[in-house]
């Protein structure tokens, strides 16, 4: 069984091209979707620049994707050899458990990182580091 992909988008997008039949459509907004399309047909520059369209439409098949840009002038579409979309889901990293420093994790850090900045840092932390650690055996 054959199912059909699709996905339909709305908002008002900006269309950037980036050479080569890769084009961006982003809306701007922060936390939006942004749609990233590879492989353009050749007639698709004629139809992506100067666009402003309203709402896309992706359906991607087994050959690629089925791409429609749907504006106060009319839809147009054309065939993009892959089409990705990235929606920012917000929070989503809120319930993982990743690390966290405590206050004497951060100062340690801190001092560590700005030793290592100056010129002969790294050889001196590596000198305190030896100390602390003991002699070698």
């Amino acid at each position: 069984m054959k199912t059909k992909m699709r996905r339909t988008l709305t908002g008002g997008f900006r269309v950037q091209e980036h050479g080569a039949g890769a084009w961006q459509f982003g809306t701007g907004a922060p936390g939006g979707a942004e749609i990233h399309i590879g492989g353009a047909e050749p007639g698709a520059a004629h139809t992506l620049r100067g666009a402003s369209p309203n709402a896309v439409t992706i359906e991607w098949r087994a050959d690629g994707a089925l791409v429609t840009l749907v504006s106060e002038a009319g839809s147009r579409s054309f065939i993009a050899r892959s089409a990705t979309i990235h929606e920012p889901v917000p929070g989503v990293y809120r319930h993982l458990p990743l690390a966290s420093f405590d206050e004497a994790a951060r100062r340690f850090w801190r001092r560590v990182f700005r030793l290592v900045r100056i010129p002969g840092g790294r050889h001196l932390l590596g000198l305190i580091a030896r100390r602390t650690r003991g002699p070698r055996r």
